[in-house]
């Protein structure tokens, strides 16, 4: 390769290399820098597990088969193969700004049937006669 092509790549790449950052002008005490807006790396939210909210939660009824649970909470996100007899759920939303959310709930049954919950959610007792007991 010629001594003129080499120096042009290299110069092309001095060059591209600040691109791939999050640079930000120094300060100046005489400049500015309101006027300069330096476009920043693009972050995407990452959202993982099942979504869960509390109308959920208040759906459920103490004896609920497992079928009837999984139409309101959706297939859990881990199903022991070991303990057929709970399921966990998890939500995690990591978003470009603002602070990271983590939601989890264990739902555990007995002979197939909804018997209590455990997690950052509890039914809410006024909407409801009969009440699922919090396993703690």
């Amino acid at each position: 390769m010629h001594l003129s092509a080499k120096i042009l790549c290299y110069l092309v790449l001095v060059l591209a290399i600040p691109g791939c950052s999050n640079f930000s002008m120094p300060k100046m005490p005489t400049f500015d820098r309101s006027l300069i807006k330096l476009p920043e790396v693009y972050k995407f939210d990452i959202q993982q597990g099942n979504v869960i909210d509390q109308t959920m939660i208040d759906q459920l009824k103490p004896g609920m088969t497992k079928s009837q649970v999984r139409f309101i909470m959706g297939t859990p996100l881990v199903a022991d193969t070991f303990n057929q007899d709970r399921w966990d759920y998890f939500y995690s939303l990591n978003p470009a700004k603002g602070p990271e959310v983590r939601e989890r709930m264990a739902i555990f049954f007995k002979e197939d049937k909804l018997v209590s919950l455990r997690g950052d959610f509890m039914p809410n007792p006024e909407q409801t006669e009969e009440t699922i007991t919090p396993d703690s």
